[in-house]
């Protein structure tokens, strides 16, 4: 179910669904033709009961039923809710909503059926006015349930559109180490700012459109240098990004540790995640190498280096095994990197006459003078 969280229903407060209620109620006329008296005042009564009832549980019950279940989503959908609302607050809050909803039926059908057995007329009108007294105040006591979901509504609405199903370049890596500026070389237009619920800082979401094929390119979180378990909700949605996207990872470093964190931290959270999700395609870049062709050479001296392994040595140089090099403020690659969307080679046509569908954006790295040089679709079975 793509796309749904744009698709749930608009939710009228509380105040406006109870005043349209009782006007609508109100207005039920009797049944025609009823001669006696009573008989037709207590026929009003139950109807006009019967009709705020509804008025009341309606509303409710298409709310409950047009909200998608957490079952029905795509496990990136999933995960979003779980990051904005935590743990069973989306099902506690439908959940109220609902019960509310079988309260208002019993109540209402319990005073129209009571209303409907009047003697007389004036007991009529008394158990009309009584039940709907009752009703409204069970409505009120539950209208907290209805400002919930209005909140869920408006936060669901507010998502970024995201295709969980269109291939996604993905730019991983930690705080501040060039991946907007990656992302803006590489979009074919202009990325838009995503804004998440759950933090401030906003995540830029760009498209390459090349022979007709459409993919979305975005930056994630940076992650910091813990335990998974230890990670703020921001750093959990780039977690989520890699778990449930169809994505190709671009990971970034910054070795000159202009971005603030150190090359070691750096190199202890690519391994985790490397460990983790390095069934992705994947490919690494350096970023800010004009920073590194600056930088004096007692920075790799032997002193800073007692105690660290060869691998870690190699990686405080390098950055890992052919990692490409890329500086925007120098335009060092910059120009062949905003070229990238003109090498999309699309395989849909051949692949689709065999039952296949593209499944995820592959990047394919040739390191020629250090840059990136193609972009191309990945196929598997569908």
């Amino acid at each position: 179910m793509v796309g749904a969280f744009q698709r749930i229903p608009m939710v009228m407060p509380a105040t406006d669904i109870l005043m349209s209620a009782q006007r609508k109620s109100r207005n039920v006329p009797p049944t025609k033709g009823i001669q006696n008296i009573a008989k037709r005042e207590r026929n009003k009564g139950a109807k006009q009961l019967d009709a705020l009832m509804k008025e009341l549980s309606v509303p409710l019950r298409t709310y409950t039923e047009n909200f998608p279940r957490r079952r029905d989503l795509h496990p990136y959908e999933r995960s979003l809710i779980e990051l904005t609302f935590g743990e069973g607050y989306y099902e506690k809050v439908l959940g109220r909503v609902d019960a509310l909803r079988k309260k208002i039926t019993s109540v209402g059908k319990q005073h129209a059926s009571v209303c409907a057995k009047s003697l007389t007329k004036r007991e009529a009108e008394e158990r009309l006015t009584e039940g709907r007294k009752e009703l409204e105040e069970v409505f009120q006591r539950g209208q907290n349930a209805i400002e919930d979901l209005i909140n869920v509504a408006k936060a669901l609405r507010s998502m970024p559109v995201v295709d969980p199903h269109i291939p996604t370049l993905c730019l991983v890596g930690s705080p501040n180490v060039g991946k907007s500026s990656l992302v803006r070389i590489l979009s074919t237009g202009k990325p838009e700012v995503c804004s998440y619920p759950f933090t401030t800082r906003g995540i830029l979401m760009g498209h390459i459109v090349s022979n007709h094929e459409r993919f979305q390119v975005t930056d994630t979180p940076g992650l910091l240098t813990r335990h998974d378990d230890d990670r703020n909700n921001i750093e959990r949605l780039t977690l989520a990004v890699l778990a449930y996207m169809p994505i190709a990872v671009l990971y970034v470093h910054d070795l000159s540790e202009d971005c603030g964190t150190k090359v070691a931290d750096q190199y202890i959270t690519y391994k985790h995640i490397k460990e983790r999700f390095g069934d992705r395609l994947w490919i690494d870049v350096v970023s800010k190498c004009d920073l590194l062709d600056r930088a004096t050479p007692s920075r790799f001296d032997d002193a800073a280096d007692d105690g660290v392994d060869d691998e870690l040595r190699r990686y405080r140089e390098f950055g890992p095994e052919d990692a490409i090099r890329v500086s925007v403020q120098s335009q060092i690659g910059t120009q062949e990197v905003s070229k990238t969307h003109g090498c999309l080679v699309s395989y849909e046509s051949p692949y689709r006459a065999g039952g296949y569908s593209p499944i995820y954006a592959i990047v394919k790295v040739m390191t020629v003078s250090g840059l990136i040089c193609c972009i191309c679709l990945h196929f598997s079975p569908s």
